[in-house]
């Protein structure tokens, strides 16, 4: 019996429990509650039901309680049920119920944790989104593992994801990047509001591999200085937009969207958008400007949109960008943002209002900085960029998996500090390796299982009544509800810190338990049931770690 079918039971008998005592229903929440105790003495699980709707419905939570509980306790898979307190119901569940969970999760397989929370939404997933004028940062990587793993957990439960990445290759940061490069091409130094790093000449080197004359064509007057900053702009743009791509690609990320800020330029759509505002009065006109009402809408100060020079600014793109996703036919815009962004949350949603759309189907995530250690102490230069740490810098000193669960494992509101000494330990001081061993240790039990002839398969797992038993069963059952809460909260590192606790329990069970019998020794049916859990956990680890787009190794 799964945590979610208890809470399915509690309330159907609650519901019961009311209609003969002649009190409202209604006052009975559609979810109800169900917890682990922290003290495994109190029983398998709690819920505080009685004391919700108690006091509502004018009844005395605690004889409410006893009702509930009364009718629990006769219930098929219930071995007992007891009122504590003010009105809290302890309940043990018997061993064939717990172990009908194990059955459960070997059926499901790969889908044990998914749901249908979202079925039927749309939901546009924008993250990275770095400026093609360098490598991705540390920050961009951190939004790409977290990112990556959000739309792993709203899939499985449900949601049709579109993963996008937002190209800003529109405005004078473009511009900057280009004349960087005609500068590097030169071997002059960067421009004082240039970019700097190898890269940079590495890019001009191979912008005048294709283009061989340029520099001269320039200095003979034959092309001006427009025409070569177009040169190395184009190309170079493109050079880094690769670059980009394979990174990603490399680091397990990958995109259903690359859009492009210019095309929203050179299509009209700017123009289209804000023209719609104009109409509808959504836009107004002073001291030679036009302006978003965007104080109508939430946010602290109207915007300026198109500037008294008559140049859009940068909220036009933004107008434009989120007419586009809800064109394009999603229910729900997610965008993750770097830390100095906060101030797009109430504009993006102006944006969306004044377009006619829900305000609350835009959502910004605002990500904190990343800081990389060694031994403690900051690392600040990149052998590649000069002046930041990159994704290709994190990947070459911890390694892909790594990486991904360090950046994925703490909530994005808080700024992180990877330490390489701890990433690189193979101990279980280094929470990926603690739960890619644990997956390891278990298929080196599945592969001296069959040399046994130990198969999960007709397994009783209703013998599996130890309490390191009962306890690796009931944490098993939690991931669905950590699953869903992950998308519901927008919190991946739910799932991460729900493996290594996993992963723990697994350890003890395994520690105190034996699971295989002696070397020439028959099996016997105990050994089967927990071979079973052993199995069921093998495929919640994995799951687990797919959703975080890290591996499960079967050998470490």
């Amino acid at each position: 019996m799964t945590p979610a079918e208890l809470a399915a039971l509690i309330r159907g008998v609650a519901v019961d429990a009311f209609a003969a005592h002649d009190l409202p229903a209604e006052v009975i929440p559609e979810r109800v509650t169900v917890e682990r105790p922290r003290n495994p003495e109190h029983g398998d699980y709690a819920t505080n039901l009685a004391m919700q709707c108690a006091g509502r419905a004018g009844a005395n939570p605690r004889e409410v309680a006893g009702w509930i509980a009364g009718a629990l306790a006769g219930a098929a898979g219930v071995a007992e049920a007891s009122v504590a307190g003010p009105g809290f119901i302890n309940i043990r569940l018997d061993a064939g119920a717990q172990g009908r969970l194990v059955d459960q999760i070997l059926a499901a397989g790969a889908a044990w944790g998914h749901g249908a929370d979202y079925a039927g939404e749309r939901i546009n997933l924008e993250f990275v989104s770095a400026n093609p004028t360098g490598p991705i940062h540390l920050g961009g990587t951190r939004w790409a593992a977290v990112g990556d793993a959000l739309g792993r957990v709203l899939a499985a439960r449900g949601a049709e994801v579109t993963r996008e990445y937002y190209f800003n290759d529109h405005g004078e940061q473009i511009n900057r990047f280009a004349r960087s490069l005609v500068a590097a091409a030169k071997g002059e130094p960067a421009p004082e509001d240039g970019y700097g790093g190898a890269y940079i000449a590495d890019i001009a080197a191979r912008v005048l591999a294709d283009h061989p004359d340029a520099l001269a064509d320039a200095e003979a007057g034959r092309i001006d200085a427009a025409a070569l900053q177009e040169i190395f702009r184009a190309e170079g743009v493109a050079l880094m937009f690769a670059h980009i791509r394979d990174s990603l690609r490399e680091f397990g990320v990958d995109f259903d969207v690359f859009f492009h800020e210019n095309s929203l330029f050179e299509s009209g759509a700017v123009d289209a958008a804000i023209g719609r505002l104009k109409a509808d009065g959504r836009l107004y006109e002073a001291e030679g400007a036009w302006w978003l009402r965007s104080t109508d809408y939430g946010d602290d100060k109207d915007r300026v949109v198109i500037k008294s020079d008559g140049h859009a600014a940068y909220i036009a793109g933004d107008i434009a960008y989120v007419a586009d996703k809800f064109a394009r036919g999603h229910d729900r815009c997610i965008y993750m943002l770097g830390a100095d962004h906060h101030g797009y949350v109430a504009r993006l949603k102006a944006a969306a209002a004044a377009l006619g759309h829900d305000p609350d189907a835009v959502e910004v995530m605002i990500g904190q900085m990343v800081n990389l250690l060694r031994d403690g102490t900051p690392v600040r230069m990149s052998k590649r960029a000069g002046t930041v740490i990159t994704l290709d810098d994190l990947v070459e000193a911890i390694g892909v998996d790594a990486a991904r669960y360090a950046l994925v494992r703490s909530s994005v509101d808080s700024s992180l500090d990877i330490d390489l000494g701890v990433w690189t330990a193979r101990s279980n001081d280094n929470p990926v390796y603690y739960v890619q061993y644990a997956h390891a240790r278990l298929c080196s039990l599945a592969r001296r299982a069959e040399s046994a002839g130990v198969a999960a398969a007709g397994a009783d797992t209703a013998l599996l009544d130890h309490d390191r038993e009962g306890t690796l069963i009931r944490t098993l059952g939690e991931f669905p509800a950590v699953v869903a809460a992950a998308a519901q909260l927008r919190e991946p590192h739910r799932v991460a810190r729900y493996a290594e606790q996993l992963a723990g329990v697994f350890h003890r069970f395994y520690d105190a338990c034996q699971v295989l019998p002696r070397a020439g020794a028959d099996p016997e049916p105990r050994h089967l049931a927990r071979f079973a859990l052993a199995e069921a956990t093998r495929v919640t680890l994995a799951n687990a770690l797919g959703l975080l787009g890290v591996t499960a190794p079967e050998r470490m």
